[in-house]
């Protein structure tokens, strides 16, 4: 059970952001066609049989991650027209970072290079976008805030480990990890949080680096609720966002590796959106907001609703949609099963609002017998 439940949390991770490096950010044009320590894991008759399996099946998944990296969440549909491409035929090479097997079964995890001319010639055939343009590296800083009244302090344990462990080189917007310097006390968090640009400015100025980002982790466990504020200033501009994580079971580390997953989502999704042109950073915020804080949506109505989906790549597609669509706010995964999952999320103007702009996305939110359902509308 343990070694299922740690390798749904792997490919959990691997399906959102392709991969796992703790190393620091490279110049290399071409780093973001690498998916790095890739979970793979097959059961055959025995363990050549089991190998060969995994190899085949996990290449193929690790191109749909690589895709995924790079192809903007609005163009995600089109990827279903390069569904029966071979992945083999585009591998550059295939290393192992760890593997272990029995007499059928082979787990192992293993970066997967491909070729960068032959999937953006892929892709462009296509007329598919993509971003692999690397943003600049950006700091990011892992912070616990707990305690009443609430007390921050620099992380190092189960946040700051959900976060070292993810792609950090070959992402879209490269992270370089940093602990929290004395001078930023909790008094400045809690400003930043809020939106004082003052905040802002102190916790460039101590960090003599303009891209810097807090990531700050309010664990509630008696609420079973995993708070992340998403604050500071990324390659796009200023960033405050704010998200709540389930805690099921007490399971706080699961929770940390999915907001860290989701967390660094965003980071690309934001990169991607600006050069892709669908973002446009120089849209005015609302008067009463500060001007780096644009993104954030504190208000707007409870939403609730089902979303149901066909497997487990259409899930990751929708949520990413959900994620992506500006606006939403607050938004906390419940239960998930094979097909469905119950998401609350607030979104001004309520679910009607939400369907309008969902619906340009390529999903459909109706009001059933039953409450707010969303589904693929192709």
């Amino acid at each position: 059970m343990l070694a299922s439940r740690c390798l749904a949390i792997a490919i959990l991770i691997s399906s959102v952001l392709a991969g796992v490096d703790v190393a620091p950010a490279r110049a290399d044009a071409d780093a973001p066609y690498t998916v790095g320590n890739y979970p793979v894991e097959a059961t055959a008759a025995n363990a050549v049989a089991a190998k060969e399996q995994a190899m085949s099946e996990g290449q193929q998944a690790a191109f749909r991650s690589l895709l995924k990296r790079l192809v903007p969440v609005t163009a995600y549909k089109q990827l279903d027209r390069l569904r029966d491409v071979k992945a083999g035929d585009l591998i550059s090479g295939i290393s192992v970072r760890s593997e272990r097997n029995s007499s059928t079964t082979y787990y192992a995890g293993l970066d997967f290079s491909f070729q960068p001319d032959g999937v953006r010639s892929l892709l462009t055939q296509q007329g598919i976008p993509f971003v692999d343009q690397q943003a600049p590296p950006v700091t990011v800083v892992t912070v616990l805030l707990q305690g009443t009244p609430p007390t921050a302090s620099n992380d190092r344990g189960l946040w700051h480990r959900a976060w070292s462990t993810l792609d950090l080189t070959h992402t879209i917007t490269p992270v370089v990890m940093k602990d929290l310097k004395p001078s930023i006390q909790t008094d400045t968090i809690i400003a930043l949080m809020s939106g004082q640009d003052s905040a802002l400015q102190k916790l460039k100025a101590e960090y003599g680096e303009g891209l810097v980002v807090l990531a700050i982790a309010e664990p509630d466990m008696a609420a079973k609720r995993l708070n992340v504020t998403i604050a500071g200033s990324d390659a796009v501009g200023g960033l405050l966002l704010k998200r709540v994580y389930r805690i099921n079971d007490g399971d706080l580390d699961y929770a940390s590796q999915l907001a860290a997953v989701i967390s660094l989502g965003i980071l690309e999704g934001r990169w991607k959106a600006v050069k892709a042109g669908v973002l446009d950073t120089a849209a005015a915020p609302p008067s009463n907001m500060p001007v780096w804080a644009a993104s954030t949506t504190g208000s707007g109505e409870d939403v609730r609703l089902t979303v149901v989906f066909g497997n487990s790549d259409q899930w990751d597609e929708m949520r990413g949609q959900l994620l992506d669509t500006p606006g939403v706010d607050a938004l906390n995964i419940g239960s998930v099963s094979d097909r469905s999952a119950d998401v609350s999320l607030k979104y001004p103007g309520g679910a009607a609002s939400l369907a309008n702009a969902l619906g340009a996305r390529g999903l459909s939110l109706a009001n059933t017998s039953s409450g707010w359902v969303l589904r693929p509308s192709y």
